[in-house]
């Protein structure tokens, strides 16, 4: 460019020559940047066993599924695995949940924030720029310092309009990467933030399951303990007649309407639990009780439904311990605080270091709104700023003294969560494992009780053994027929949990922990 080109549009040589400074010290700036103090992050190696100590019950349990007649399923889906239980009503009580569910959307809002924060922290790293501009009309007072100077001289005009225009940048040079540090800690959380949004997914999703078959164990036992007042009640009108024919006494007759009022006290605790796990299955699905479960309730009054034995899916491959870290939220979310403390570390590290600044103006300024812009009126500025914390008194001391706490505490949590989730899953294994034994024991328990009842009630009847045979094999009848519903719930409820500790009921479409670094 000629000096007659540059005169022309106002660009002066001395200001070509700071304006190749600033390239030179921000492309120096650059090549600094890339320098980031503090500790770079290593996923930290879990310690855990190869396998589960109770895979081999559980591969032994989903063969028996097959052998027994019941589903078996290899390789069950975990992000759908409400699916495998085969019931229309389930499925659309999770998916509804999952739509409306309050937590979940309050999850979901978090990582919202998070995520706007991590683009907060990343764009610090950027240099910003401005808009300025005003115009201010002025009536000068004569008694201001200006006026009492300048009301003297000739020509002065106390009316005056002020034209500000100004274009300004300003940029923080991240010299030993304290910025990056704290953009990748921000990156860190909002990745947690997700983790934490898929945990309450899970959460959500085992809760309806569990409150639905909670429901189904209810309906069932209401069933059950209505049947055996009718049965009583029948006992009840035999004894009566055997009473008017002389064949019974009055205290057969007393035991007999004993036994049906004790069968009655039943019903009760079993509408409690009915209608209370109606209202949670209600706010699961973000409504007030009463909205969505009734309907839940009537269409499970099939009495082919409620009679049928809950189908519970088999587990499929447990995996290994390891797996955990990539499918729990909650193992998730603990390894990214990790990360975000360690990152953090570093931004306390480069407070030892000084900070750069670039900033700018380029404006015009002037008192006559005629000759705005040209070159008379164009007001440039450039500034180098230094800040360096020499002397503080150890503050940045105590900083990184905190910020290596805190890593210590988040690795602490990690291990935790790990020997945590570990545990849940053993937990869950085991459960189902024996109540799945349970269950058959009960299932030969009720047919041998119901033999054994039918044939105490026809002996009593032809006159061959007393009442009470009758009332105490009644009794152990519904005993072990409400045990047994109790199981068939447990059971289902069991493999829920298993599915929730494997980490089931959410799409692992983001990065595992080995790529979200």
């Amino acid at each position: 460019m000629n000096a007659s080109l540059l005169k022309a549009s106002g660009v002066t040589p001395s200001i070509l020559r700071n304006a190749l400074l600033a390239l030179s010290v921000s492309a120096l700036a650059s090549a600094l940047a890339g320098c980031a103090v503090g500790p770079d992050y290593v996923a930290p190696k879990a310690d855990l066993p190869a396998h589960f100590q109770g895979s081999a019950a559980l591969t032994q349990r989903d063969a028996d599924h097959g052998a027994t007649g019941l589903p078996s399923e290899k390789g069950v889906a975990l992000d759908r695995w409400w699916t495998n239980f085969h019931d229309p009503v389930l499925t659309g009580i999770v998916e509804q949940a999952l739509a409306q569910n309050l937590d979940l959307q309050a999850a979901m809002a978090r990582v919202e924030q998070a995520r706007a924060q991590a683009r907060a922290a990343g764009a610090q790293r950027l240099p910003s720029l401005t808009l300025d501009g005003s115009v201010t009309r002025e009536h000068q007072s004569l008694e201001s310092p200006l006026g009492v100077v300048a009301r003297n001289l000739p020509g002065y005009n106390r009316n005056m309009t002020i034209y500000d225009i100004g274009a300004g940048a300003s940029w923080e040079l991240d010299l030993f990467g304290g910025l990056q540090r704290s953009a990748q800690a921000a990156g860190a959380l909002a990745q947690a933030a997700e983790a934490q949004r898929d945990g309450v997914r899970v959460s959500i999703v085992a809760e309806a399951a569990d409150a639905y078959f909670r429901v189904r164990a209810a309906q069932r036992r209401l069933a059950i303990a209505q049947d055996q007042i009718d049965t009583d009640a029948r006992l009840m009108e035999i004894v009566r007649l055997r009473l008017k024919d002389g064949l019974a006494t009055a205290r057969e007759l007393a035991q007999s309407e004993a036994l049906l009022a004790q069968a009655r006290t039943t019903l009760p605790p079993l509408r409690i639990e009915r209608e209370t796990q109606l209202n949670r299955l209600d706010v699961l699905m973000g409504a007030a009780p009463g909205t969505y479960a009734r309907r839940m309730s009537v269409a499970t009054q099939d009495d082919d439904l409620k009679a049928r034995a809950l189908t519970i899916p088999a587990i499929g491959d447990a995996s290994a311990p390891a797996d955990l870290l990539r499918r729990r939220p909650d193992v998730i979310a603990a390894e990214r605080k990790l990360a975000a403390s360690n990152e953090r570390i570093g931004a306390s590290l480069a407070e030892y270091y000084p900070k750069l600044s670039l900033s700018g103006v380029l404006g015009f300024d002037t008192l006559a709104g005629g000759r705005v812009p040209s070159v008379a009126t164009f007001q440039p500025l450039a500034a180098l700023g230094l800040r360096w914390r020499l002397f503080d008194f150890g503050r940045i001391d105590a900083e990184v003294a905190q910020a290596r706490g805190a890593n210590a505490q988040a690795l602490a949590e990690y291990r935790l969560s790990m020997l945590h989730a570990t545990e849940d899953v053993e937990n869950a294994i085991v459960t189902l494992v024996e109540l799945e034994q349970q269950r058959k024991d009960l299932a030969s328990a009720v047919d041998a009780q119901t033999r054994a009842r039918d044939s105490a009630q026809e002996a009593y009847t032809g006159g061959t053994v007393s009442l009470y045979e009758v009332l105490d094999a009644d009794r152990q009848l519904l005993t072990v027929r409400d045990a047994d519903a109790r199981a068939q719930a447990d059971n289902a409820r069991a493999a829920v949990a298993t599915f929730r500790a494997l980490g089931g009921g959410w799409e692992a479409d983001a990065p595992t922990l080995a790529q979200a670094k």
